[in-house]
This record gives C-alpha cells, structure tokens and sequence, in this order.
C-alpha cells in the first residue's frame, strides 16, 4: 500500500472520529436541553396553579405560597390570556414598544407563538367551559443559551482545529521546501567533482583520438550533466526569468528525448506558425516536459506509442498540452500525481512531478495539471503561462 493512500486513511478516520464527537456531543446537549425544558414545564405547571389559586381566592384564603411560588419566577417569561385571548398579565418579558396598548399587541403576538409551538397550559377556573385562563410560556434565557452552546463549542472547536491544520501543513511545507533545496544543493555539489574530471578526460581523448565518432556523443552526454547540475543548483532560489522561446524550449527537449527513447515511439509537435516568446527560466521548463515526456514514455511500458507536445496561445496565456498514447492514471490516483513520494512505479521516488509542480508553479506563476486521463488510452498533461505585458 502507497504512504498516500495510508495518510488518505488517515484522514478520513480523523473525520469521521469528529463527525462522531460531535453527534455524541449534540445528542448528549439534546438529553440535557430536553430534561431542563421539562423541567421548566413542571415549574410553570406549579406557577398556573398558583395563578389559579389566586383568582378563586377570597378574603379568608391565605395566599403567603400562592404570592411566594407566582413572584419567584424570574427567568421564564410568561403570557396570561383569558379565554377570549387577551392578554391579563405577564412577566419576565422585554417589550421596547413606547406605549401599552403596543405593548400588548406585541405580547400578544409572543402568546401566539408559544401556543403555536405548544408551550402553553390551559387552567380552568370553574366547571364551565369558558371559565378558564391559558398560561403561555418560553424558554428561559439559560435554555436558550444552552441550546445554543453545543453548536457555539462545536464552531470554535472546529476553527481551531482547522487553524490547527493550516499551520501543520505550513510547517510540513516549510520543511519539505528546506529538505528539497538541501538536497539539491548536495546533489549539485557532489556532481560538480566528477564533472569536472570527466570534462578534463574528455578533452584528454579528443586530443588523442580527434577522429573518434563517439566523443562528440560523450561531450554531449558531459554537458547534459553539466545542466542537470546547474537545475539542482537553481533549486530553493528564484532564478530571474528571461525572455525565451517556448518553441525552441521544446525543440531540445523533442531532439533529447528523440535519441534515448525507442524508435516504437513517436514525437509529434503541434506548434503555432509564430514563436511564442515567454519569461522563463529555459534550463528548468525543460526538466518539466522532459519529465512529463519521461513519464509517458513509462506508461507505454516499451509498447508503441506517440507523444505529442501541442502548444497553442490566447491573448493572456501559453498553453502547452504533454499527451501520450499509455496506460492512462486511474481517476482515484489522479489528485494525488503531484504529491511527493506518490508513483504507480514499481521503481522510483515519485519526485518529479511534484518538482515539475513546483517549478511551474512557483518559478513561472503557472499552472499545471492533469487535463484528462483515460486507464488504457493515454493522459494529457496541460501547462499554462502567462505571456509578458508589452
């Protein structure tokens, strides 16, 4: 199993423990919000009782409990409606109405609503039926608040939890870009002694063998290294781009790969009749289409086959498009082709399209991407730059 796939489980472990912390940490306010609510219930049951006592008092009734239970309910707000539906008294309730017949209306329609949301409790005062009084009530600001806090507690949770995130990727980022240019530092300083020894032996056996066919080949091979070099070196800084031809850019990439791959398989280049001139830094967009061509010609696996590299531009951009005829990337894989450490390889680092990435995308304020991919036809790769301001 590939480390991208083990930390895409990762993930989605990580999710799902919180997607059950929090339905565990909602049902249990739930539990708690409805046992206070019921709670609340009984007191008002209690308080109408008390209401109903005081109407039917007479001058003998002792009303010391009755005055005691109605004025200790300080929290709840509470509408007292006849049975016509006008409001006789309330409590805990704020109106910022100027005058009390508003004031009313407003109660008024605040019983309407609890009675709608069956917050309400019918007290009959004798054994006629429209001898009775109806006690609307609401939650209390506590219930309310409390109601309200799990998703208060799950929203800041969450924000620090991605804050959390952000800052780790940050700093995962920030050590793989120092990893990245160490070790192409290194790689460019450990090639700069053999090259220079294998520059010395060529010119060595130019002057012995000056008719040797296979030296200029090796001169060739020796300067090749001199430029992988010197794109290791370019690593972890940010080479100035010059103006360039992207035609002629792509020409040397298509006479490399032309040499060293097999005659099974074809380049083909579409290019527009005019040459496109782009800011770029030459030596470093080659090794982002040898790459994608050293990737295709993988994926035929020594079968027949055609790259074709096919360049077209609008009025803001550059677009040049790496398609072959391969085995194609699966459509799970396909987010993941960029990541470093990922590849279908069975040898390989899965290194060089997440460079390819970073030097579009960071050196040339590009983009590049994945345009299609078909298992068994053949992926297009598309790289867009933008052009110069004139």
């Amino acid at each position: 199993m590939q480390w991208t796939d083990r930390i895409r489980q990762v993930k989605i472990i990580l999710v799902i423990a919180a997607i059950l912390i929090a339905v565990a940490s909602l049902v249990a306010s739930q539990i708690l919000t409805h046992d206070l609510a019921q709670q609340e219930r009984t007191r008002m049951e209690v308080w109408a009782d008390a209401m109903r006592a005081l109407s039917q008092a007479d001058e003998n009734t002792d009303l010391t409990l009755v005055l005691k239970v109605l004025n200790e309910n300080n929290t709840i707000p509470v509408v007292v409606l006849d049975s016509e539906g006008n409001v006789t008294d309330f409590r805990n309730v704020k109106i910022d109405a100027k005058t009390y017949e508003d004031s009313l209306h407003v109660v008024s329609a605040m019983a309407m609503r609890m009675k709608v949301n069956k917050q309400n409790i019918k007290i009959k005062l004798s054994d006629t039926a429209k001898d009775y009084i109806e006690v609307c009530y609401d939650d209390s600001l506590m219930l309310k608040r409390l109601a309200l806090y799990p998703y208060v507690q799950l929203g800041v949770v969450m924000l620090f939890v991605v804050v959390a995130i952000f800052a780790l990727l940050t700093s995962k980022r920030a050590e793989q870009n120092k990893v990245w240019v160490g070790l192409s530092k290194e790689t460019a300083h450990q090639l700069g002694t053999p090259i220079s020894s294998l520059m010395a032996w060529t010119t060595i056996l130019k002057e012995t063998y000056p008719d040797d066919d296979l030296l200029p080949e090796m001169d060739k091979d020796v300067k090749r290294l001199q430029l992988i070099a010197e794109r290791f070196s370019k690593i972890g800084s940010l080479p100035e781009p010059v103006p360039a031809s992207l035609n002629e850019v792509l020409d040397h990439v298509i006479d490399y790969m032309d040499k060293r791959t097999s005659k099974k398989i074809l380049m083909v280049k579409e290019f527009p009749e005019g040459d496109i001139i782009l800011k770029m830094n030459p030596s470093l967009f080659e090794w982002v289409i040898e790459n994608l061509c050293k990737n295709a010609v993988d994926a035929m696996g020594g079968e027949a086959g055609r790259i074709t590299l096919h360049v077209e531009e609008t009025p803001e951009r550059a677009i040049i498009e790496v398609s072959d005829t391969g085995k194609g990337i699966k459509k799970k894989d396909i987010r993941n082709v960029f990541r470093p450490g990922f590849t279908t390889k069975s040898r390989g680092w899965g290194l060089g399209l997440s460079l390819a990435k970073r030097i579009v995308e960071e050196y040339h304020r590009g983009r590049i991407y994945v345009k299609s991919s078909e298992v068994g036809k053949g992926t297009t790769f598309r790289i867009e730059l933008k052009k110069p301001k004139e």
